[in-house]
């Protein structure tokens, strides 16, 4: 039976030009290394690395969240879906104080060509549209659209902001009939809108 601390390496009296890549190593030397050294050594390197995983995962899901909501964006949203007071809003985030505002609103005479001159080319904006169309009986009918807007021009860091901010906005206005991810005018054409209204 062998012992827990017995030696699994043992050089002694090994002639010095064997190990040449070793000078300490002399006649009366004795080189080893115990079970229980090596079992501590190994232990010790392999506990070490998940936390460091863990840790990392955590600060990224805090950087995707803390974004607020201006009183004034459900105020007005409530308003187009209830009176009908206007045909569009478009909403910005203000990155520096990290909440949505309401940027823009549309007279309810102003149609599709004022929204989506009302985005702009190259930076990022959600929007929400109340979309009035004939059915194929002909009855008028309007759908509440929400529009993500994330052209391609527009800069990676706002694309992600946007990205990972919207579904919570989106939960703020209770209403929302259909979403619209664009990046860039013809993925929101008007046939777009009256192909995804019915």
């Amino acid at each position: 039976m062998i012992r827990d601390d017995a030696p699994l390496l043992s050089l002694s009296h090994t002639p010095p030009l064997l190990f040449p890549v070793f000078p300490l190593v002399t006649l009366d030397h004795t080189l080893s290394l115990t079970r229980s050294h090596l079992y501590l050594l190994l232990h010790r390197r392999s506990i070490q690395q998940p936390q460091q995983h863990h840790h990392h995962h955590h600060h990224m899901a805090n950087a995707a969240s803390g974004m607020a909501v201006h009183d004034d964006c459900k105020l007005r949203f409530l308003e187009l879906k209830a009176k009908r007071t206007y045909r569009f809003i478009v909403f910005k985030i203000e990155e520096v104080q990290k909440q949505v505002i309401v940027e823009k609103l549309g007279e309810p005479a102003q149609g599709y060509e004022d929204f989506t001159a009302s985005l702009p080319a190259d930076e990022c904006r959600y929007a929400v549209y109340d979309f009035e169309y004939l059915t194929e009986g002909n009855v008028p009918k309007s759908r509440i659209f929400f529009i993500a807007w994330s052209p391609d021009t527009s800069r990676v860091r706002s694309k992600m902001i946007y990205a990972s901010s919207k579904d919570r906005f989106k939960r703020e206005l209770d209403g929302i009939q259909v979403e619209l991810q664009a990046t860039d005018p013809t993925e929101m054409g008007l046939d777009v809108f009256k192909s995804r209204a019915n």
